[in-house]
């Protein structure tokens, strides 16, 4: 384990690393006025170069509308953020470099093209989290009241992209999604994995919790968490976790289960951190619009298809992607709403549609359905 402190540019020794040979702070012959000094200078630096990317990308900008080109390039960002991973050979891990670069770019996109964005409100919920996180804090962020709202806003042209959840690791697919999905005429993008870290807020103690609110998936999420520590507290359902925020606060006997952000505008202090039961739980976004992404060699493509109603039907379907190699990473059936036992299957597989391979396969997989759609095929995300 390495301690986050700056020695000279070298970490300080700690038992047990193999790095035997680093400075120690008192050997680096500068006091502490003389290396914040240093940072003031080399903060500057990094100004001044994020200023010439701007610039760059506000002339790649320029070149893109004069051949009707778009801003959003998934596939693009996706080899700007490998790239800098590779080259980083400094003390930040990759995550952390990552994560400044996709703020970098997404700042840097809004100068080609202003873009608009829609969410699942309200606002300081995990999806706005996810549509800031993954357009940046410079874009439009435009609030939507449903799953359904999103895609209608994109579809009608109110917003550029829409950001809807697809599938938590714990508590499964998103089932509005899929529905909506059916009925739009748009495309999937691209697609985020975002780590569900869950905290406890409130304006007064731990001890005096009575009562916890917060939207059901996180109650859920963070069931055995709170059995285990506030046994006997009641918990509450609210329509978001960001409403729960606003129900709670000036309530010392109540807490709420939500983002940083809502925690924030509400005036809620921490009361306890991590309490997710699963240290795995991810949510899966969609990103949707209606251009589509170009291959990035490792991509994943979405489709909705429905059977014949005969014995086997859907085992020949699914045998065709096995059969030309492909990796099935979902499968869920919906009711189609339109006639009594009759279901659409929603799949997604590693590969893109301009995969030969790919076009073999659902052209094959066609003489088995009733009906096959495409609904993108995108960068799979990290």
């Amino acid at each position: 384990m390495w301690l986050k402190r700056h020695q000279c540019g070298l970490p300080k020794k700690i038992q047990g690393d193999k790095m035997s040979d680093q400075l120690l702070p008192e050997k680096c012959g500068k006091s502490l006025p003389e290396l914040r000094l240093e940072i003031d200078s080399i903060d500057e630096s990094i100004v001044d170069l994020i200023s010439k990317r701007a610039e760059v990308a506000r002339q790649v900008g320029l070149l893109k509308s004069t051949d009707d080109g778009i801003a959003f390039v998934p596939t693009r960002e996706r080899v700007v953020l490998n790239h800098v991973e590779s080259v980083n050979k400094g003390l930040l891990p990759n995550d952390a470099i990552r994560a400044i670069f996709q703020q970098i770019i997404a700042a840097n996109r809004n100068l080609e093209q202003p873009v608009s964005v829609a969410y699942l409100g309200p606002p300081f919920t995990f999806s706005h989290y996810a549509a800031q996180l993954r357009f940046g804090a410079t874009s439009q962020l435009i609030e939507a009241d449903s799953i359904s709202d999103v895609i209608d806003m994109v579809e009608h042209g109110k917003a550029h992209y829409g950001v809807v959840p697809i599938e938590n690791s714990t508590e499964g697919v998103i089932r509005e999604t899929l529905d909506a999905m059916y009925r739009c005429t748009l495309s999937i993008a691209d697609e985020l994995n975002i780590p569900v870290r869950h905290s406890l807020w409130g304006s007064g103690s731990l001890k005096d919790v009575k009562e916890i609110y917060s939207h059901p998936q996180p109650l859920a999420q963070c069931r055995n968490w709170l059995h285990r520590v506030l046994p006997g507290v009641q918990l509450q359902t609210a329509s978001s976790t960001a409403k729960a925020a606003e129900i709670v606060a000036n309530h010392p006997e109540r807490a709420a289960i939500c983002q940083q952000m809502a925690a924030e505008q509400f005036n809620l202090n921490l009361l306890a951190d991590r309490i997710e039961d699963s240290p795995y739980n991810r949510t899966r976004f969609y990103v949707i619009g209606q251009a589509k992404s170009q291959p990035s060699g490792r991509d994943k493509t979405s489709v909705v298809f429905s059977v014949k109603h005969t014995a086997g039907s859907l085992n020949h379907a699914l045998r065709v992607l096995e059969n030309h190699g492909i990796n099935l990473t979902l499968i869920e059936s919906r009711p189609t709403k339109e006639m009594p036992w009759q279901y659409l299957f929603y799949i997604d597989f590693q590969g893109h549609i301009d995969d030969p391979r790919i076009v073999a396969a659902l052209d094959e997989m066609r003489e088995h359905c009733l009906f096959v759609r495409i609904f993108g095929s995108y960068p799979e995300g990290n």
